[in-house]
């Protein structure tokens, strides 16, 4: 038997030869090895809707073709009375609406997009950011892949969006863990007895004695004059008020958990009843038309100075992967809530709600995690001190993941977190206002993102007006691409470029341009792939650089086909072979697990007995990958 370098060396050529993906077991010819922050993040400052324009900050990074998140961050109307509606969403409005789309071009501080915008956006109020993917063939998670941290201010960050055109391998996590809305802030108040706060509302950054500690962020915009206090702000948690009370848990699709409270007996421990945060409040997702990060939780209330970890903690990020395969590898993919900060002798902060996760996929191999969780309540140490005693704070909701298919077979959590713990108790102590588990959050299968399909008619505008027609046809098992131009003096040359997945590109064959020459041709006698993209890039002796949209050439000459794949039992082949040939199936150690003569026409082949997994089946020099489940 021929060593396994031999076999991948083959193999490797037969598959640059027909155009078979390569999978991760073959990392080394075909994946790209990724970590660190993969995506480029841009402030959405203004939409043009009849021009699928939008106009953003940092322009430079962005890349012609390449696929784009449009999302809204913020911008949901809420009750603002200090009351105990204090929060309560009056309308979404557009906050929550995303769409993926690609780029068609890019003019100044302006990207035009392919389709028209699906959505309506505020971008004066709402935080529209715009996120581009990080694209890849195949990818290798080596080190942890991770978001942007949320930025409130520019209203950009917090979203990790991957696709590849076949298998992403997970070596190490994909965390959006902690990148969604913030968490209450610490602040050491004032704080003596009787003074005692008991509103919902307040100026967090005063420190006078009847004020409340900060709240969690969530969706909608709030001042200064209203940072601050129990009351929950839509999905941000409430804070914990004077004296002593511990910050909510943020919130997601469901509600998060109530902080602890004071429950403290006489007078010097300020009983202060019910004045512990209110937990965030549930969002609607419109039927998964809308994405929201996990609300940030409230801060507890603190006047020691001595212990500055009573935070609330983050909501968990949003993470889109879009991917053939995704092999697990014992890894996770997670956005989950943080957990509150611990107190001693004070409120503790409550646990951020978990994110939003969407996975694209059609096929998953090797064990996966998948976890929108809530952030656990902080903890709240009351030392023993007699007389004193104060709950841990309230635990975030769960987050929401979705998925293309039905629930494929990985491990999934949603859980809320629990509320915080309350250590070393005052016997003397009235009963116990314990922190709140934050709610479940939510698995919805069969999910279809959004995305629009109306073609723009601007883009095709702004495309090169001296080119009339630019095709690409299969003749006699070769690319011959052809083009006509107007104004034929302004072109400087013309590169053809071309790729195998639509978006990585390559320079093939530059030809000079000709005064008084419309009419061009080319012939690409070596496809290199089963399916190739060209394109045109247009360079004029002003140096101002076009593009013609993309054409596809499909050349396909395998000589079998395999069906069912994915299959469980049994696999089909259809050969046109008039020999009896040997079918071989290799599996991702590159053992040969399996066997057989196949003849011309219909063969049947069991696989029943061979365990679940991804394998190469061989047959006249072909491979085609097939799945076992």
């Amino acid at each position: 038997m021929k060593p396994l370098s031999a076999i991948v060396k083959k193999l490797f050529c037969a598959t640059l030869k027909i155009g078979i993906p390569l999978f991760s077991f073959f990392n080394g010819y075909s994946q790209t090895n990724i970590s660190g922050i993969v995506n480029t993040y841009h402030q959405v400052v203004e939409i043009i809707p009849a021009k699928a324009c939008l106009r953003i900050t940092n322009i430079g990074a962005l890349n012609l073709n390449s696929r784009v998140m449009v999302v809204q961050m913020k911008g949901a109307s809420m009750d603002i009375s200090n009351s105990s509606t204090f929060g309560d969403i009056t309308a979404l409005n557009e906050a929550g609406n995303y769409e993926i789309g690609t780029v068609c071009y890019i003019k100044d501080d302006s990207v035009f997009l392919f389709h028209e915008l699906l959505n309506t956006y505020n971008t004066s109020s709402g935080k529209v950011q715009l996120v581009q993917f990080a694209e890849y063939l195949s990818a290798n998670v080596i080190d942890t892949v991770k978001a942007a941290p949320w930025d409130s201010a520019a209203g950009t960050g917090g979203v990790i969006a991957l696709f590849t055109s076949t298998s992403l391998t997970l070596n190490a996590p994909v965390y959006a863990d902690s990148s969604g809305y913030s968490g209450g802030e610490y602040l050491n108040h004032s704080g003596t007895c009787p003074f005692v706060g008991t509103g919902f509302v307040y100026d967090a950054s005063a420190t006078g004695v009847a004020n409340g500690a900060y709240k969690g962020e969530g969706v909608c915009n709030i001042s200064a004059l209203q940072d601050g206090g129990k009351g929950a702000p839509a999905n941000g948690g409430g804070g914990g008020n004077n004296h002593n009370n511990s910050g909510a848990g943020g919130a997601n699709l469901s509600t998060g958990g109530n902080g602890g409270g004071n429950s403290s007996s006489g007078p010097i421990g300020c009983n202060t009843g019910n004045n512990y945060g209110r937990g965030g409040k549930a969002l609607n997702s419109n039927s998964g038309q809308k994405i929201f990060f996990g609300g940030g939780a409230g801060a507890g209330h603190s006047n020691n100075g001595s212990v500055t970890t009573n935070y609330g903690g983050n909501g968990g990020g949003i993470v889109f992967i879009w991917a053939e395969t995704i092999i697990g590898n014992g890894h996770k993919i997670t956005a989950s809530g943080g957990d509150g900060g611990t107190s001693a002798g004070d409120g503790a902060g409550g646990g951020g709600a978990g994110g939003t996760i969407i996975l694209q996929a059609t096929n998953y191999s090797g064990s996966l995690l998948v976890e929108a969780a809530g952030g656990e309540g902080g903890l709240s140490n009351d030392g023993a001190t007699p007389g004193r005693c104060f709950g841990g704070g309230g635990g975030g909701s769960g987050g929401a993941i979705y998925f293309s298919s039905a629930l494929p077979a990985v491990t999934t959590t949603t859980t809320g977190g629990a509320g915080g713990a309350e250590i070393n108790r005052s016997g003397t102590c009235n009963a116990a206002v314990a922190g709140a588990n934050g709610s479940g959050g939510s698995v919805i299968p069969n999910y279809t993102f959004t995305r629009s399909s109306i073609t723009a008619n601007y883009c095709q505008v702004l495309l090169p007006i001296k080119l009339i027609s630019f095709s690409a046809t299969l003749i006699n098992k070769k690319a011959a691409l052809h083009w006509q131009v107007q104004n034929p003096e302004l072109v400087k040359h013309y590169i053809i470029e071309r790729s195998v997945n639509g978006f990585q590109w390559n320079s093939w064959k530059l030809i000079a341009g000709q005064s008084g020459l419309t009419d061009y041709t080319a012939t690409d006698e070596t496809l290199i792939a089963e399916k190739i993209f060209y394109r045109l890039k247009i360079v004029q002796f002003n140096n101002e650089i076009n593009y013609s949209p993309v054409r596809l050439v499909t050349y396909k000459s395998k000589a079998f086909f395999v069906y069912p794949n994915p299959a469980k039992e049994n696999i089909t082949l259809v050969a046109s072979t008039g020999s009896s040939p040997v079918a071989m199936l290799i599996n991702a150690e590159g053992k040969t697990v399996l066997r057989q003569k196949i003849n011309s026409g219909i063969n049947n082949i069991a696989i029943g007995h061979l365990s679940a997994g991804i394998y190469l089946l061989r047959l006249n020099g072909e491979t085609e990958k097939i799945i076992i489940r």
